[in-house]
Order: C-alpha cells, then structure tokens, then sequence
C-alpha cells in the first residue's frame, strides 16, 4: 500500500491544540464526511505556503540594486532574476495541478515545499548571475506544484459553505496582499541583513509549513486518480512558456520586435492547438467543463485583470518611492504596508457580516470600481506631495477592491469543481493569475517607457527633465491600469450572473449554478 494511502492510526484525535479530544468517526454510507477538526490548522500551513509563494514574486525586486552590485550583472540582464521565476511558474502551473490530483495533494504539497526550500538556499548560496537565474528558475517549477496543491487542499478541506466563505477570504487576503508583504520583508532584510536573506527566509517558511503539513494533512490517494494527458501537457506548458516569455522581452524589446512577436505568436498557436486537443483527449490535462461554466469563466477573468492591474502597481510604485522620492528599501516596504492591510481587511471582511450575505458579482464589480478608483487618484503622483494625499488614498482604495476582488474570485472559481480536478481547477486560477501579472509587467513597461521617450523627445536631457519625465511614465501606468480595472467591471456585471452567492454556488454542478437572487 502506497504512503499516500494510508490514513492516520484510528485512535483519539489530536488533543486540543488541533480540536475536539475525539475524532470523528466513520460517515455513516452516503452521508457527507464531517469536517476536520484540525481544519483551522490546515488553513494555517496552506497560508504560510500561499504566502511564501506569492511573495517571492516580490521580495526579491526591491533587493535587485543590491544583488547586481554584487554579483555584477548588466541592466539586460537584471530583469531575468524576476522572470525566470514567473516563466517556469506560468508555464507549468497546469502540469503542477495534474500531478497534484495524480500523485495526491498532501504529497505534492510537500514535495513543492521542500523544492522550494532547496532552490531557495542555492540562490542565497549563488555566487554568479547564472546559478542565480537557475536556483529562481527551480523556484517556479516547485512553485508551479506547490501552489495548486495549496488551493486544491483548502478546497477539499473547506465543504461548507459558511466555513469556505470565510477560508478563501484569509487565502485571498494573503494572495493580494502577498506582494506587498514580500516588499516589507524583502525592504527590511536588505537593508539590515543582505540581499541573500530575501531568498533563505523561504527555507524557514517551508520548515514551518512541512512540519505543519506532515502533522496535519491526511493521507489520501485519489478515488480514482486521472491519467496523465502527455501531449496535452507538452501544447500547454510549451505554448504557456512561448507566451509568458515573449511578454517578459516584450518590455526591453518592443511590441514589434522580432522575437518577442514570434514567441506571442508561437504561443498563441500552441494554446489554440491544446484547447484543439483537450475536445478530443479521452484524459484531458484541463478539462474544458471546467473553463467553459460562464461563472467560473468570469471569475477566472477577474483574477486574470486583478494580476495585470496589481503588478503595475507594485512595480511602478516602488519605482516612484525609491527613485522619486528617495526611500530606502524598508522605508519603500513599510509604504505598502496601507495597501497591504486594507487588502487583508477587505479579503476577510468580505465575507462575514452584512457583506458575507452580498452575491459575488457585487463584490466583484465593487471591487474593480474601488481599484479603477485608487489607480485614477495615483495619476496625479507629484515628487515632493506629502505621502498622505499622494499616495496613501489612492494605496487604500486599492487595496480594499483588490480584497474584494480576489476573496470572491478565487471563491467562485473553484467552487462545484469535481474533486478528481480539484487540482487542475485550482492551477487554472494561479495560472491565470501569474500570466496576468506577466502581461501587466510587460504592458505597463512598455506604456511606461513609450510615455517617457515621447516626453523627452526632442529636448535636451537634464536631472529636472528626467525626473519629470518618469512622472510622465507613471501617470501613464496608472491611467491605463485605472482603465483595466474599469474594463473588468463592465466585463464582470455583463457575464456573472446576478444575485449569485457563495454558499449557492458552492458544490452546484457546471452549468446549472442559480442566476436568482
């Protein structure tokens, strides 16, 4: 009998740090299962590993002037410590969230973490440019299992519906807020440690998070595990890596040029061929029921939208305080820290009290608007305004739409999916989350460096001119991110249906989900 088979020794269940002092017994034939005791717990170790991903998307930005000092790299080629992780991540989300439902979520959640971890200490470790892009690139390919792991576990440990609201709410606080907390974190390391413990705190993270795992995750092998769909994972993870790559060269290169165009197009062409392919698979990798459910769909684009608009933010942001204004990098992170704690407030206040009774699309659309909001007050950022009316209500607005937006979300777009895709659903959230953010860094780079080369055309470069120049630029990011977000709610109030709540959707078949209020 496989480890993953086995369950506990039947006995007492775990004393009062994990619950009641007797566990619960067999569920009776038919019957749902009771939940787990330990669930609570759960939720604190799948937290700890969703924020740990989420996280190293950011912490190691705000250490890159460190790091290229040290290790003597050239401006080309600094922007590859950032996405050789987003690449292998985006790439192979969907192959990680099939290994997930193939070889057990409990074993692919450990075997992400402790991957993870060793990647981590070979980047602290690394003492060239290339070992660096290596050990990030290993990074996303133990982020890319890990992180469906993560969501499909809190899926399947979360069945009721209160209960989930509640659950997804911490999870999507800690999606959302994540990057700004890796902005702190990685701010304050650098500054008082070295650039290098922005990549060993994950070997401490994931310590805490396996042995929470080994303790409290049960064995449990699928009920009838899918087979492993070879070509479809070769047309998506090979089209996945065409597309986030060619959008990652799109910034530095142009929209135009030769390789990033051709990638987009290659990309383009092996995504079309895998959706070809998964209509005709007797094992598909993606399951089209799972994308092609309206409710799903929109929620699925929300999180997409939320990725392009977030990481504009944390990008350009962090430009403007460090470059603009002078900040230090702890002093950059604790700037955030508004933006990341009216996210934490919206994601888990979203769904208890008065608003916990208020349908997704609501949320959602209130959501986007708050975001547009906060992006629109962000376009008129000055050099020397104070931080309070420049930049701390435009931080506000948008963190509490994007608590909003992600709780319902990442709520809604795994609901009623069957357990034996429980993986696979989850990694299409990260991966639509994770591309979304790569087309926002290469789009607002490319807006940013038009908006900056019009402004100075033609005129004499100066430190004043330059400085006013890279104001141009970011009024120009937030102005078009301003404009995604309001696109989403348009898009969000025309495809979800009304009225639909959390607690009606969860466990509704594809297809047949209520409309009503």
């Amino acid at each position: 009998m496989s480890a993953e088979s086995t369950g506990p020794a039947p006995g007492p269940a775990p004393g009062p740090a994990f619950g009641t002092g007797t566990g619960p017994g067999p569920a009776a034939a038919g019957a749902p299962a009771p939940p787990d005791p330990r669930r609570w717990w759960i939720l604190a170790v799948i937290g700890l590993a969703q924020l740990m991903v989420v996280l190293d998307a950011t912490i190691v930005n705000i250490a890159l002037p460190s790091i290229q000092d040290d290790l003597g790299f050239s401006d080309q080629q600094r922007q590859w410590v950032v996405t050789a992780y987003a690449i292998s991540f985006g790439s192979l989300l969907l192959l990680g969230g099939r290994l997930a439902d193939l070889i057990g979520r409990r074993r692919a959640f450990l075997i992400g973490q402790l991957g993870f971890a060793a990647a981590s200490a070979v980047g602290g470790a690394a003492a060239t440019f290339g070992v660096l892009v290596t050990a990030r690139t290993l990074q996303g390919v133990f982020a890319a299992l890990l992180a469906p792991a993560a969501l499909s576990l809190l899926t399947t440990t979360f069945s009721s519906p209160a209960e989930r609201g509640k659950a997804f709410g911490v999870f999507g606080s800690l999606a959302a807020s994540g990057g700004a907390v890796g902005l702190l974190l990685g701010g304050v390391l650098t500054e008082h440690l070295s650039w290098r413990s922005t990549l060993y705190v994950n070997v401490l993270f994931a310590g805490i998070a396996v042995t929470g795992g080994v303790l409290l995750l049960r064995r449990q092998a699928p009920a009838a595990p899918p087979k492993l769909d070879l070509p479809g994972t070769v047309l998506a993870s090979s089209g996945l890596f065409c597309l986030v790559y060619g959008l990652a060269t799109a910034g530095p290169h142009g929209w135009q040029g030769t390789r990033a165009l051709g990638f987009l197009l290659t990309g383009a062409a092996l995504l079309g061929a895998f959706a070809w392919w998964q209509r005709r698979s007797a094992h598909p990798l993606l399951p089209l029921r799972i994308v092609l459910d309206r409710v799903r769909a929109t929620a699925l684009a929300s999180v997409f939208i939320t990725g392009v608009g977030m990481f504009g933010v944390f990008l350009f942001l962090t430009y403007y305080l460090q470059h603009t204004r002078g900040y230090s990098p702890d002093r950059t992170g604790l700037a955030f820290m508004p933006m990341s704690g009216c996210t934490m407030i919206s994601a888990i206040g979203s769904n208890m009290g008065l608003l916990g009774k208020v349908g997704g699309r609501p949320r959602i659309v209130t959501g986007m608007l708050l975001a547009a909001c906060g992006m629109a007050w962000m376009t008129n950022l000055s050099a020397t305004g104070p931080y309070v009316v420049d930049v701390l209500p435009g931080q506000v607005l948008t963190g509490l739409g994007m608590g909003l937006i992600t709780a319902a979300a990442m709520n809604l777009g795994t609901a009623g999916i069957d357990p034996r895709d429980a993986g696979v659903g989850s990694a299409t959230v990260n991966a639509m989350r994770q591309i979304g953010g790569s087309v926002g860094t290469a789009l607002m780079s490319t807006l940013a460096a038009g908006a900056v080369s019009r402004f100075l055309a033609g005129r004499q470069p100066a430190p004043e001119l330059l400085a006013r120049a890279a104001l141009e630029g970011y009024h120009t990011v937030f102005t078009a991110s301003a404009a995604i977000f309001s696109a989403g709610a348009v898009l969000t109030m025309l495809l979800l249906p009304g009225g639909l709540s959390m607690e009606r959707t969860h466990g509704a078949p594809p297809g047949r989900r209520p409309s009503g209020g």
